[in-house]
């Protein structure tokens, strides 16, 4: 007998500066059936929520290297005004602590598909904590 899987879909807002690895992430995304929105600045990504684009989930890079806002700040500002926002972050970089002021886990780049999937899974089926293992 063969398990059958839900497979749940959300609204998906990336937060990336990188554009090339931004439409990576929302390809990858939207083939998996979720809405995807992009944003590579902070004022259209905290506008997002607030306009017709309810968000579920947050994917969003942890380093700007050019001094925009991080993931880390962005995250904290959405959740303030959307406290059910679940929050998954990608880096290139080393986190060192990072992790443990974390409200998501932390995919380190180039992240797999089967890895984004995974985790955009257990953020959809979870209420709250959705990263700790």
């Amino acid at each position: 007998m063969a398990l059958l899987t839900t497979t749940v879909t959300g609204a998906v807002l990336v937060y990336e500066d990188d554009a090339i690895c931004a439409q990576a992430f929302a390809a990858v995304l939207r083939h998996a059936s979720h809405t995807v929105q992009i944003a590579t600045h902070f004022q259209p990504a905290l506008a997002a929520p607030q306009a017709d684009f309810p968000i579920d989930i947050l994917l969003t890079d942890l380093v700007f290297p050019d001094g925009g806002v991080n993931g880390m700040a962005l995250a904290r500002m959405g959740l303030i005004n959307h406290p059910g926002l679940k929050v998954i972050y990608v880096t290139g970089h080393d986190t060192g602590d990072l992790s443990k002021a974390a409200c998501g886990p932390i995919l380190r780049k180039p992240v797999p598909d089967e890895k984004l999937h995974f985790w955009m899974q257990r953020a959809l089926a979870k209420s709250h904590e959705f990263w700790r293992l």
